[in-house]
């Protein structure tokens, strides 16, 4: 071997060393590239809650494989890699639909959803080839990269705890909410003695030069949690429990400590189910307001699209906002029993209103209708039985018009610029009213049960002899929808089959290849010559015991994994993981 080759086998094994050294003891937010023999190519792996998890295609690009292969001490990407095989991912896929600016030096710290929220399948994991240079370049210029940093956070926190060295008092004060002989109230206080330099990275604690103390207010039962807080800044560790995550996230809003917040507000999500009367969703909701955190504004928002008619029967119901209302509104994510369901809550909420709401707040929220979508025979019912007819007589009558027409004319035919099939009001919402959708019910079976059986398909060419697995209830279900919700396909009749997988056996018994189990499946079973503009964009509904609805899950190819397989988290926990599995059929005309 040439002393060229064995120079270059030897820079390539300094620097696998290396990677395999920074990869021993991996950290909250890591990456990894995993599953290829070159050190600078693979798929992306996130590191959280203590396990390995993978990073959906969807919205990647460059800006993204800049930020991981800096990350990895990269000088930067190469390329994207879609569609690759890496061998087998076991663990989530952590993340789905990330945005980066491109000036991360974390993937973790770009902008997401939330941790597990996605609607794919391990077939969209994300890959990158990141640039290492020339190989001659590499050799003459290399730098052996040392990272110790592993410790640095405990040795901050130790220099915190000491107190050595601190020049900045933060004196806390908090009213015990008594008074004292003149009448002010009756404060306690504490002093924490912090370091200016670690302060003077959040500017709002305005550790300056000349300047070495702040008063800080805040609630009593906030109190304890405040010195963990300060440690936090010094560690980026912390540990947060429900009862202390409000006050926390309060502090993070109030200093600008923009990571925390956005991560204790995605902590929310797991108790925004826990109150059946809404109140605590509502709250959170004003409170997200309040500290302009979009995060936690939309997972409250979203929760309440998604639960929509159980809210509409609550008790905090008649005392949202109207700015509520609206953002609920404007989504199509709603999940309802038809559009006619969504007038009918909307002119209910505004009637008992009273003259709080003026008549252009009224005019407003009733726009967000999408009249087209109501079920023809029921707009028949909206004039005699409106309780805001007459108040907005023009408004109704237009857009009954519009949905009459709709009914009963294509979109080719209507030439008015004001009937565009792209307004939101031509697109369905998630409608759960017979004959659109269907439920299979596995939440009271149990796996020791299982039970292989023989049965009868019958398909539209004679009949297939296929094994399945029953579970005390019917792991599918037949159904029948129309084509379109407008009139001018109610007798275009579609025949669907919806199943749950719930093993790799039920999928090779249907000439399926799952990439994880169990799998929903909703696929047509006759074949009915369509409008090419419609199209199915139709939804799986996963409800926790059937009392509230904990994750949406899209249709790709017929196929949905089920966020309970471990590819996915639920975006709202379910205690003991009951669930009740609804399948809606979504038509659009595009």
């Amino acid at each position: 071997m040439s002393l060229y080759n064995i120079s270059v086998a030897m820079f390539l094994v300094n620097i696998t060393c290396v990677h395999a050294e920074q990869n021993l003891e991996p950290q909250e937010g890591d990456v990894r590239l995993f599953g290829s023999q070159n050190i600078s190519e693979g798929r992306v792996e996130v590191y959280h809650d203590g396990k390995w998890g993978t990073v959906c295609d969807d919205n990647w690009d460059m800006t993204e494989a800049q930020v991981v292969c800096r990350q990895l001490n990269f000088p930067g990407a190469k390329s994207v890699i879609i569609g690759r095989d890496y061998g087998q991912a076991p663990g989530p896929i952590w993340l789905d639909d990330i945005n980066c600016k491109g000036t991360e030096k974390q993937l973790a710290t770009c902008v997401f959803k939330n941790w597990g929220e996605t609607d794919c399948s391990h077939k969209e994991d994300v890959g990158v080839v990141c640039e290492t240079g020339s190989i001659d370049t590499a050799i003459s210029s290399f730098t052996h990269s040392l990272d110790h940093s592993i410790s640095l956070s405990d040795d901050l926190g130790q220099i915190f705890d000491s107190g050595n060295g601190c020049d900045f008092r933060i004196i806390v004060r908090s009213p015990t909410g008594n008074k004292l002989h003149d009448g002010t109230l009756q404060m306690v206080e504490t002093t924490i003695c912090a370091h200016k330099v670690i302060l003077s990275n959040f500017p709002l604690f305005k550790a300056s030069v000349g300047i070495d103390n702040i008063t800080v207010n805040i609630s009593l039962s906030c109190q304890p949690h405040f010195t963990s807080f300060i440690r936090y800044l010094y560690t980026r560790k912390m540990d947060v429990s429900f009862s202390s995550a409000l006050c926390v996230h309060q502090m993070a809003s109030n200093f600008g400590i923009k990571q925390l917040k956005e991560d204790i507000g995605r902590l929310f999500s797991k108790i925004l189910p826990d109150d059946s009367t809404f109140q605590k969703q509502v709250s959170l909701y004003k409170y997200a307001l309040d500290t302009e955190d979009l995060i936690l504004e939309e997972n409250c928002v979203r929760y309440l699209a998604w639960n929509f008619e159980n809210f509409t029967m609550s008790p905090a119901w008649t005392g949202i906002s109207a700015e509520l209302l609206g953002a609920l509104l404007t989504r199509s994510d709603v999940v309802v029993p038809d559009e006619y369901f969504v007038l009918q809550s909307v002119e209910r909420w505004i009637s008992e209103m009273g003259n709080s709401t003026s008549l252009k707040t009224q005019f407003d929220l009733l726009s967000h209708i999408r009249f087209p979508m109501i079920p023809a025979e029921k707009l028949f019912e909206v004039e005699s039985s409106s309780l805001l007819y007459n108040a907005h007589n023009n408004l109704y009558l237009e857009n009954i018009l519009k949905a009459f027409q709709f009914n009963v004319l294509l979109f080719g035919n209507l030439t008015d610029p004001k009937y565009n099939k792209q307004n939101d009001e031509y697109q369905p919402r998630i409608y759960t009213a017979e004959p659109w959708s269907a439920v299979i019910d596995l939440s009271n079976t149990k796996e020791q049960f299982l039970q292989p059986i023989r049965y009868n398909n019958r398909y539209q060419h004679g009949y297939d002899y296929r094994q399945r697995y029953t579970y005390g209830q019917s792991s599918n279900k037949f159904f029948r929808t129309p084509a379109h919700n407008s009139l001018l396909f109610k007798d275009k009749i579609i025949d669907w089959r919806a199943y749950i997988l719930q093993s790799q056996y039920d999928c090779s018994n249907y000439g399926l290849r799952c990439e994880s189990v169990p799998m929903a499946r909703l696929v047509p079973e006759n074949r009915v010559n369509l409008d090419r503009n419609i199209l199915f964009r139709n939804q799986l509904l996963v409800m926790c015991k059937g009392q509230y609805v904990c994750q949406v899950q899209g249709f790709k190819s017929y196929m949905a994994p089920i966020t309970t397989n471990g590819t996915q988290v639920p975006s709202y926990p379910c205690p003991d993981d009951k669930y009740t599995y609804r399948f809606v059929v979504r038509p659009e005309y595009v």
